[in-house]
């Protein structure tokens, strides 16, 4: 593969450093033929599907690609913002607010969002940054829990631009936070802020998305780091072992996924005189189709069919201040050693305010 060419770096230029908030993707519209594009690339990286791939392109494009694309835009027409895709807005907000943050801190740094599938691109965002001069970049997953499926398939796109990239960055990962204190916190404070309004259901069902069960068995990480997200949540929460679930959400295909499973766990407790159900989504920090359509509509539907009274959906993290002053600690933590600090930059300082400020980021 030829390195594409690229000017040289000018002698004596300041080292700039940037962070890109990577997200799994959306499609551009909530439309059939966006859908078809979206779900090609999405289902056709190894790392979601580890079929074999000649197997799996006969299924994906004989099969899948000709019959979901509509029943999935009409999914997300459903939940469609007047600004675009929920998950596009939420992740684009909290890159500004990040910024903002840091800013506050005397950390003058570029903060981008990407999207691993869909648009902006993992390799458009860095070759834009490239192209202003960044010298350092860091790079922070939107999935709290690792897995293979999702943190290292951000991992992969990052490698993969940098194959043709002769003079690379500096690069930074983070590969999870699911333990991490100010997430926890951020997490309680959304719930505790649920209950004191709306008062508190008989139980809580904190539902993350699933992946196969094979995967648990080969060595992926996610479903016990889900366990340790959910257990400190409820301990932080003052909630004991028979007041809360854990489930698994968005199961695909045939093969066994992790269990239980969101649906028929909410249909269960119906069934079995559980009158009021709080739900919440601990692994995504952004509202999108999983939390709004799937779970505040169709488990909604389902457990209210089934007997059920009362069905809360907490909303994700999505621009809490409790949540940006989290990641902007976290960030913070990963950007040591690096030249962030600015201090003598009042423009800079005040821009990174005002935008903070603009958002509702008030501390």
């Amino acid at each position: 593969m030829p390195f594409q060419p690229e000017p040289p770096i000018p002698h004596g230029q300041a080292a700039r450093t940037a962070i890109v908030l990577c997200n799994l993707g959306t499609p551009d519209e909530a439309t059939a033929p966006a859908l078809r594009r979206y779900l090609a690339e999405f289902l056709g990286d190894h790392r979601v599907v580890e079929i074999p791939k000649p197997i799996w392109w006969l299924i994906l494009h004989g099969i899948i690609l000709r019959t979901r694309p509509a029943k999935s835009a009409a999914k997300y027409a459903s939940v469609w913002m007047p600004e675009g895709s929920p998950l596009k807005v939420w992740t684009d907000r909290q890159a500004t607010l990040l910024r903002g943050y840091l800013g506050e801190r005397g950390h003058q740094v570029t903060v981008r969002y990407a999207m691993r599938y869909g648009n902006p691109s993992i390799p458009a965002v860095l070759d834009e940054l490239k192209a202003q001069g960044v010298t350092r970049v860091l790079i922070v997953p939107a999935y709290p829990q690792y897995s293979g499926t999702t943190t290292a398939s951000v991992f992969d796109a990052v490698a993969t631009w940098g194959l043709k990239v002769r003079h690379l960055p500096e690069l930074r990962f983070i590969n999870r936070y699911h333990d991490d204190a100010g997430y926890i916190e951020a997490l309680a404070r959304k719930v505790r802020a649920h209950w004191m309004h709306h008062g508190q259901a008989d139980q809580l069902v904190m539902s993350f998305h699933g992946v196969p069960e094979r995967t648990l068995r080969l060595g992926d990480p996610y479903h016990c780091e889900c366990q340790k997200t959910a257990r400190l949540l409820a301990e932080k929460l003052g909630l004991a072992k028979d007041r809360y679930k854990l489930t698994f959400q968005s199961r695909f295909g045939k093969a066994k996924w992790l269990e239980p499973y969101t649906e028929p766990t909410l249909i269960a407790l119906a069934r079995q005189g559980v009158k009021s159900v709080d739900v919440v989504c601990p692994g995504f920090t952004s509202d999108c189709l999983e939390t709004l359509e799937e779970i505040n509509m169709e488990a909604r539907e389902a457990f209210l069919h089934a007997g059920g009274q009362a069905f809360n959906y907490i909303d994700c993290l999505n621009d809490s201040p409790d949540w940006m002053r989290a990641l902007t600690e976290l960030t913070e933590r990963h950007l040591q050693g690096w030249p962030t600090r600015h201090a003598d930059d009042p423009m800079a300082l005040k821009e990174s305010r005002e935008r903070a400020l603009a958002l509702g980021a008030k501390d």
